[in-house]
């Protein structure tokens, strides 16, 4: 095999008065300081001033309710398993006696919680779930100061049908 010389010749001549004061570059940085000046601003003022988002953005996570108001989880945990960030929590609890015919399902989740510091917001467990009970909106997640306000409870993420 035969090596190929790749080295350059480095010019190795005195630097003259104007290159040493550095007068080009300071000038070239200047123009491009100056040409940012007159660009659109990427800064957005976010109370006042919304972005738009993506057609496919997914947001805070919504327990549905059916029809008649009722819960639609059946506590079968699908979603659960299908997170791969392992945010989502539940225990499953049976209904009393004499209370089946209120509800829609006899098993329930007595605990529900979405740890919003660990999710991915992958849609996975909208995917996984059978019922529908689940879901993504466009509500942006709000910032909070304590990271026990971002593990939201079955009662934060459960909506009523109007």
């Amino acid at each position: 095999m035969q090596l190929t010389n790749r080295s350059k010749a480095v010019d190795r001549r005195p630097m003259s008065f104007g290159e040493r004061i550095y007068v080009l570059e300071i000038a070239k940085g200047l123009g491009i300081t100056l040409s940012h000046i007159f660009k659109k601003k990427a800064t957005v003022n976010y109370p006042e001033v919304k972005r738009p988002f993506s057609p496919v953005f997914r947001g805070l996570h919504i327990l549905n309710r059916d029809e008649e108001n009722r819960e639609r989880c059946t506590a079968c945990g699908l979603c659960a398993l299908a997170c791969p960030a392992e945010a989502i929590t539940m225990e499953a609890a049976e209904r009393l006696p004499g209370e089946e015919h209120l509800y829609r399902e006899e098993k329930y989740a007595a605990r529900y919680e979405i740890n919003m510091l660990r999710c991915i917001f992958c849609g996975f467990c909208e995917e996984a779930c059978p019922k529908d009970a689940i879901y993504l909106s466009e509500t942006v997640m709000p910032a909070n100061y304590n990271r026990k306000d971002f593990i939201y409870t079955k009662e934060n993420l459960l909506i009523a049908k109007k």
